[in-house]
């Protein structure tokens, strides 16, 4: 008997056309609590548990009545949002197919689109309290273009957020090792009251991946008299 046998983990065996990296993550798969436990709980994907961490520690679904998930497939943090919070009412988008959520109105569309935050804030029935993204770019194996290109989307979805968030709402975002950019964190700083960064217990140590946390929506700020422009 193996060694890792001995010890519970499973080997994925050689199969013909399956590419070594490949075979790593199905190891991975199978190994993984996270997955073990997502798919006895009945959520999509692991990444369930980076929501529910994240909301442990900040605590930015308590009271939430309308919530936004840019991102959305394959649908975990949407699960989330429906057990935690039946009576909310949740809107979700993304390139790629989902199945339904029961109680989830779900777009599949680009976020980028400009009709996209209005079709989003209309199925919604008003201002969102709290928006959440699990948005990535699709990588290109370059880490640089990598990040700039999901840093790209993290904008545009804290100017989403920052157009349609009540006052006093919160904002979740994925973004890469090191988190926001200086500038990103300024204008988060700017329209909140508060902005952390943090790396919840699920996600792999080996991930580039972070998350933004910004509470406490100012509000949206007039252009002051006489402003240029």
């Amino acid at each position: 008997m193996s060694k890792d046998s001995l010890r519970g983990r499973q080997r994925v065996r050689t199969a013909r056309g399956r590419t070594a990296q490949s075979t790593r993550w199905l190891e991975r798969q199978l190994n993984d609590p996270y997955v073990r436990r997502a798919k006895a709980e009945g959520y999509r994907s692991r990444a369930a548990y980076k929501l529910i961490e994240l909301d442990e520690r900040f605590g930015f679904l308590k009271g939430a009545k309308r919530i936004v998930d840019l991102g959305i497939a394959p649908g975990g943090w949407s699960q989330v949002v429906r057990r935690q919070l039946p009576n909310s009412a949740v809107v979700g988008i993304d390139l790629l197919p989902v199945d339904p959520i029961d109680g989830v109105t779900i777009f599949q569309m680009d976020f980028m689109d400009d009709a996209a935050p209005g079709r989003l804030i209309e199925a919604l029935g008003g201002a969102p309290d709290l928006v959440i993204s699990d948005m990535a770019a699709n990588t290109v194996g370059h880490p640089q273009t990598d990040a700039l290109r999901t840093m790209a989307l993290v904008e545009t979805a804290l100017a989403f957020a920052c157009d349609v968030l009540q006052p006093g709402g919160d904002f979740v975002a994925k973004v890469f090792a090191g988190g926001a950019d200086s500038a990103l964190v300024a204008e988060m700083k700017r329209n909140f009251t508060t902005v952390k960064h943090a790396k919840p217990p699920s996600s792999r140590k080996g991930s580039v991946e972070w998350f933004v946390v910004a509470q406490g929506f100012k509000g949206r700020t007039e252009p002051e008299i006489g402003a240029a422009g």
